[in-house]
């Protein structure tokens, strides 16, 4: 579930956003990823998610340290009275910074850029063993349909599978009321269908510290825990497991149906060219 620079495989995916009013930077969302990447390339690959932000640096990622098992706490919170996910029930809804910063996040070598067509440039930077084959026709599908968006390109070199620790990042969201989670599907290196049917086989987590009490899930956090790392984490979480397919796109939420309906206000999103 998400867009590889050429052949690969997927599994184990899960996604979390959290919308939460932090002490130091005000309203933000959180986004968490994580799955297993086997690389089916015959030389590097990279997984391409487009986030909802204008601007991101390497200090919008947050470091898991010895934690890094964040993301499978909230799994286990929503197993406990487990929902799956029923693909047919999902809804589909339709929508009317030069630089390139290039830094080192686990298996990954990471390049954040506001304009995707820069990133070939910036290429040369990323160590050779890591460094990908690119597609100008996928890069101009970003720029032409998630304009204002930080693309964010996560290079790596793994043959054979790892579960790699969890993609952390916090921003300030373009629309504040709007939970969106980067779920586009490809594999191939070229520019996704957005008519497909894809196959899903993940788990979806939201959150938000705006929740009455004894809304959604207590997640067990450890007690080590930095105290830097917990100020993004929620108490609480919402989620269900998702399998069969599903037409390709985003899965997104307003923090209003959040609040009113959790998971049941979840809706497939699939964007529209920029005029």
């Amino acid at each position: 579930m998400c867009i590889s620079l050429d052949r690969a495989e997927f599994s184990g995916t899960t996604l979390y956003a959290g919308r939460l009013h932090h002490p130091e930077h005000g309203l933000i969302h959180v986004l968490g990823y994580q799955n297993t990447p086997v690389n089916l390339a015959a030389g590097p690959n990279a997984m391409l998610l487009h986030l909802p932000t204008a601007r991101m640096t390497r200090e919008h990622f947050l470091p898991v340290g010895r934690t890094g098992d964040v993301l499978n706490r909230m799994v286990d919170a929503v197993r406990r009275p487990l929902r799956t996910g029923i693909t047919d029930d999902i809804a589909w809804m339709g929508t009317d910074g030069a630089a390139v910063e290039i830094f080192e996040h686990d298996i990954y070598t990471v390049l954040l850029a506001a304009d995707p067509t820069r990133i070939p440039a910036a290429l040369d930077d990323v160590p050779e063993h890591r460094r990908p084959r690119l597609d100008p026709d996928l890069l101009r599908f970003y720029a032409d349909h998630y304009p204002g968006h930080t693309i964010a390109v996560c290079c790596f070199d793994s043959a054979a599978a790892r579960r790699a620790e969890p993609l952390l990042m916090w921003y300030s969201p373009l629309d504040p009321d709007r939970l969106t989670l980067p779920a586009l599907d490809c594999h191939t290196g070229e520019a996704p269908d957005l008519d497909a049917d894809v196959p899903v086989d993940h788990w979806v987590m939201l959150s938000t510290d705006a929740a009455p009490p004894c809304w959604g899930e207590l997640v067990d956090h450890p007690r080590e825990m930095r105290h830097r790392l917990r100020s993004y984490l929620p108490d609480a979480v919402v989620g269900a497991r998702y399998g069969g397919r599903l037409p390709n796109g985003d899965f997104s939420i307003s923090h209003d149906d959040l609040l009113a309906t959790g998971m049941e206000g979840l809706r497939r999103l699939r964007p529209e060219r920029a005029a």
